[in-house]
């Protein structure tokens, strides 16, 4: 693909029904986005609850934002939704402006993607460096794991300890009272994770996991909490858009965040991207998939949902589920509106165990612990890069780490090579 077709803003779902779009694609494509609907249900509540959210902002933010994402996105299989990179950005806003500072946020992060979009800075977006990306992306598996361990447990953590130093103090203190039930629900709903990923992997595993645990606790009356009563019932159907109100002084305190926001949408959504092209041997259009990513957070937050990018473990779903276009990401959207509609009341009973053992496993992929030895063992200035992107994000905040990781990689690589 020539380099103007590369950054072109004209969405592949357009470049699809100009080749032509058959039968044949609309089966798969309806397989496809039933199967990545499945795996995106349980997680979407999981990922929303970590983020200091209400379960139903997940699925919120699945429905609209990922129906966007695929219908204007520059990849024929990408799927959008909320992501475990936004955990840190959304709860850290959350705790300082409350929920309409998220929304603003988003909606400012959504803005500053129309912008890069349109000044075409998709291929500059890829500059990044590996370490920086590998560190951050560490410190929010950590951050996540973390903010796990009392659902896994069963403890009452206070909110105030909501950092990673003062939570796991907490969880330390609390585990004389540790839950037997939860705990052994938790272990119960990895393992059966683990063991359906490994001997029957077309099962949607979170799904029936996640299902399997609510059973469990229902037929045997274990002390657990659930969706419903923590957070009360799902609803049925997406909110009337609303437009926040906005204001010069929030805009300026909330620039930090939506900055954060719109550099990791921008940074996951091309990966994602390009992890497809490597699956399917296709070529996505980055400066498409910055315009729909930013769209969709504009979408996502006049809904009132969380921030939204293309999610690599969904999207790899999607293709080996047999996707043959962005339709399958189109119609995994509405697989998940209507699951909303007929069966809020049945996935309300989700125990908040099950949920923790999903994002515990989650966290566990992001870190790519296995190939974190062999980067630090690697040269000394990448893994100089990665380790203090790493220890910013658990123990500072993401902007900092992403600026002084870029900042330390470019002043590193200036040093003679024999330093």
């Amino acid at each position: 693909m020539t380099h103007r077709a590369s950054g072109t803003l004209v969405p592949k779902l357009h470049l699809v029904f100009q080749e032509g779009y058959g039968l044949s694609d609309l089966r798969a494509d309806l397989a496809a986005g039933l199967t990545v609907a499945v795996v995106a249900l349980p997680l979407s509540m999981a990922l929303a609850i970590a983020s200091g959210a209400t379960p139903d902002k997940g699925l919120i933010t699945a429905v609209v934002a990922g129906l966007i994402i695929s219908a204007l996105g520059g990849s024929r299989v990408q799927i959008g939704g909320p992501t475990g990179a936004f955990v840190t950005i959304v709860a850290g806003t959350l705790a300082l402006h409350g929920y309409t500072g998220l929304v603003c946020a988003t909606l400012m992060a959504g803005v500053l993607l129309v912008i890069a979009a349109a000044l075409r800075l998709g291929r500059f977006i890829h500059l990044t460096p590996t370490p920086v990306i590998t560190g951050f992306t560490a410190g929010i598996a950590v951050i996540i794991a973390t903010s796990q361990l009392p659902d896994a447990l069963g403890l009452h953590v206070p909110k105030s300890a909501a950092e990673v130093g003062s939570k796991l103090a907490a969880v330390a203190q609390g585990l004389p009272h540790l839950a037997l039930p939860a705990l052994l629900l938790t272990l119960a709903a990895m393992a059966s994770i683990e063991a359906m990923k490994r001997y029957v992997p077309k099962l949607p595993s979170l799904l029936v996991a996640t299902a399997g645990a609510a059973g469990i606790a229902v037929l045997l009356r274990l002390p657990v909490d659930t969706i419903v009563s923590r957070f009360g019932a799902l609803p049925s159907g997406l909110p009337a858009p609303h437009m926040p109100k906005l204001s010069t002084g929030l805009l300026i305190d909330l620039l930090p965040s939506a900055f954060n926001i719109a550099f990791l949408a921008g940074i996951e959504s091309l990966l994602s991207a390009k992890v497809a092209d490597r699956l399917t041997g296709g070529q996505h259009r980055a400066n498409a998939e910055l315009l729909a990513q930013g769209v969709a957070n504009i979408a996502s937050s006049l809904f009132g949902g969380l921030p939204a990018t293309g999610a690599i473990a969904r999207t790899a779903t999607n293709i080996r589920a047999g996707a043959k276009s962005p339709m399958a990401g189109v119609f995994h959207a509405g697989f998940i509106a209507l699951a909303m509609w007929l069966f809020a009341p049945l996935m309300g009973r989700a125990p908040m165990p099950a949920l923790a053992a999903i994002l515990l496993i989650v966290a566990w992929n992001m870190s790519e612990a296995d190939k974190l030895p062999a980067a630090l063992r690697g040269p000394w200035r990448e893994a100089v890069v990665l380790a203090v992107t790493f220890l910013l994000t658990v123990f500072s905040n993401l902007t900092i780490a992403i600026l002084a990781g870029i900042a330390l990689h470019v002043v590193l690589h200036r040093l003679p090579q024999k330093a």
